[in-house]
């Protein structure tokens, strides 16, 4: 008998009971609705069922699983017993406890003397185990007031929030090439143009695709914002954090293993990985949190070894720290929501600001997050550094490019001020001022004018200039082979500093475009018609019919009879899954107008008895009936499996003897 055979056979000697405990552990199965026991043994050893379930063991039920593949045909509590070394109490106490979750899962099965496991299982490679791996030390924990870790998260969390916003800006101002992910030295680059480490700059450049604010041109092969990242930058620091926080437990790529960013997501699980965090800091009860977090990553590497090892587990879990899910050994009040699917709270992250303090030693800070007018004005002029921001002359020279004369800059940075545009600043504004702009291009296709003849005859000679072929058209004008924007573009990487003029001469504002692509949908593994999980009710209904389907029918069918009592046909209806509407309808005539009938009642898995009765009067599911000698009985209407008519005929009240069969 193969082992899909054999569970099946397994499966038939179970109650219902067991049944129903069984499609509660395998919700996969339950989900396909089986029409039978062989149906049923087929789901459950499915692949994709198997792997679902033993992902689910602890170390120790994998090491007996192991143990009985290992074992094969010959596989009993004794030889398992002798392979994992349970010579002593405890430890054969968590044999038994490892081959009950086994059997409760329908993994293992006893058989005779024996243990049988389910077709589709492969013993793990490597060596086998020697013994059953103990289980750690519980995680300590100690009292602790909520709020404390909901504080020291606050900080984490804005750095986040502040670090991807940054992180988006850059790609849309740079090129961040993608060849089979961004590499460890696109990855450095990145690092320190946004003042962090290499491990941070993947977790945000990671965090930013998950939650759909950039997305990699596939013409192109470079990261870009998303046409949804707009409105995300627009959003306040609470609704950006949102969006982080819920994309976290969804990222599939191995937390802290070294690898090229966006690389791998598909053939990894560390979305299992950061969620099982989560999960296990979400069993503190108020007021509590975990006192030393080797000993929570010990605990999961023991309970889900699947998806759980010390590196990646450690790594998910300062991960978590970083976003403001967990802190100070408990999970936050983000975390609880981000698990929960539910809002987080607007309180969480300080509001955006409005208002910088400009310094008079030219550097500028503000506190919190910044709003979007306050860093429309900063990124304009000033330059990010750690803490701030901090004027610069290529900063100033920026804006005067884009077209806005020192009057306009000094009156944005005056209305982002908090205490005041300081003098130094303002000397600053007005110095670059004087200097800029000796340099003007015309788009004729095109033409470079300049007061300064020498200056003219000077570019001419420049050799990085080549390309545009330049050449005099007059005392003062050149002329240029190349558009007006590729000629601002060498002039300015050769050092000079031109502007955009029109054919009148007057400036004009340059507006670089931005890209955008369009989000990727988020994917699903493996398409199925969606529906609600089954409840326990529906768990019993479905093991009950499993298991009366295997039972014989009669062969005759009682006709449909119209009661006089449709409010005890609905009632005995209710109460029972299995009979059929005719029989129903026979038993509840019988009932009103006090005739007999012949039913089948279960006694046990497999037995049934057989019974003629007069039934009397129905309450809170029994039915009362009398028999022969006037004896009084109660059936559980649950329990009564067929209603036929009596073989021989039989008057109200006067039923034939009491027969069993």
């Amino acid at each position: 008998m193969g082992r899909k055979s054999a569970l099946a056979s397994w499966l038939h000697e179970l109650d219902a009971q067991d049944i129903k405990d069984i499609l509660a552990l395998r919700k996969d199965a339950a989900d396909t609705h089986p029409h039978s026991l062989r149906g049923l043994a087929d789901e459950l050893t499915a692949p994709a069922s198997l792997k679902r379930a033993v992902d689910g063991l602890d170390r120790a039920c994998r090491d007996v699983l192991d143990a009985v593949l290992r074992s094969g045909a010959a596989a009993s509590f004794d030889t398992v017993a002798e392979s994992l070394r349970c010579n002593g109490k405890s430890s054969r106490a968590e044999l038994k406890r490892a081959l009950g979750r086994l059997r409760a899962l329908a993994l293992v099965w006893p058989v005779d003397d024996g243990l049988r496991a389910a077709a589709g299982l492969r013993a793990a490679d490597g060596d086998p185990p020697r013994r059953i791996t103990p289980p750690p030390r519980a995680p300590r924990r100690t009292g602790q007031r909520a709020e404390f870790a909901d504080r020291a998260a606050i900080v984490p969390a804005t750095s986040t929030v502040d670090g991807v916003t940054r992180l988006v800006e850059l790609c849309d101002d740079d090129v961040v090439p993608l060849r089979g992910g961004v590499g460890v030295r696109e990855l450095r680059r990145i690092a320190g143009a946004l003042r962090t480490d290499e491990t941070r700059a993947r977790l945000w450049l990671e965090l930013a695709v998950e939650a759909r604010l950039l997305a990699v041109a596939d013409q192109e092969r470079r990261v870009l914002p998303t046409t949804r990242s707009d409105g995300w930058r627009g959003g306040s620091p609470a609704d950006r954090l949102a969006d982080l926080a819920a994309a976290w437990p969804r990222m599939a790529w191995t937390p802290g293993k070294p690898r090229p960013a966006l690389a791998g997501q598909a053939s990894e699980c560390g979305d299992a990985t950061r969620r099982g965090v989560l999960e296990r800091y979400a069993a503190l009860t108020g007021g509590e949190a975990f006192e030393h977090r080797h000993e929570v990553v010990a605990d999961l590497v023991w309970t889900r070894p699947a998806a759980h090892d010390p590196s990646t587990t450690e790594a998910a879990l300062v991960e978590a720290e970083t976003v403001g899910l967990v802190a100070l050994g408990a999970l936050t009040a983000l975390g609880r929501a981000v698990l929960a699917g539910e809002e987080v709270a607007a309180g969480f992250v300080p509001p955006a600001a409005v208002k910088a303090h400009l310094r008079p030693d030219l550097t500028a800070v503000a506190a919190g997050l910044p709003g979007r007018e306050l860093s429309a004005v900063l990124e304009l002029v000033a330059d990010p550094v750690e803490g701030g921001w901090r004027f610069t002359g290529p900063g100033v020279r920026r804006a005067l490019d884009a077209g806005h004369t020192p009057d306009e800059v000094l009156a944005r940075l005056a209305g982002v001020a908090e205490h005041g545009v300081p003098p130094t600043l303002e000397r600053l504004v007005r110095e670059v001022a004087r200097r800029h702009g000796p340099l003007t291009v015309t788009p004729v296709a095109c033409c470079v004018r300049a007061d300064d003849p020498q200056l003219l005859d000077e570019i001419t000679r420049h050799r990085s200039l080549g390309p545009l072929d330049l050449h005099l058209l007059g005392p003062t004008v050149l002329a240029s082979a190349k558009p007006a924007g590729e000629t601002l573009a060498l002039l300015r990487a050769a050092g000079y500093a031109p502007t955009t003029a029109a054919p009148d001469g007057r400036s004009v504002l340059e507006r670089v475009p931005r890209r955008r692509v369009e989000p990727p949908g988020r994917k699903i593994g493996s398409w199925r018609p969606w529906r609600a999980p089954l409840t326990d009710q529906e768990l019993t209904r479905l093991a009950l019919a499993l298991v009366e389907r295997e039972r014989p029918r009669p062969r005759s069918v009682p006709p449909l009879v119209r009661s006089h009592r449709p409010g005890a046909v609905r009632l005995l209806r209710d109460q029972s899954l299995v009979l059929r509407d005719a029989e129903v309808t026979l038993l509840a005539e019988a009932l009103v107008t006090g005739t007999s009938v012949e039913i089948d009642v279960a006694y046990g898995p497999r037995a049934t008895n057989r019974h003629v009765i007069t039934p009397v009067d129905h309450a809170a599911g029994n039915l009362t009936a009398e028999d022969q000698t006037g004896g009084v009985h109660e059936f559980p209407v649950s329990h009564i499996r067929s209603v036929r008519s009596p073989r021989f005929p039989a008057t109200s009240r006067g039923v034939p003897p009491l027969r069993s069969g």
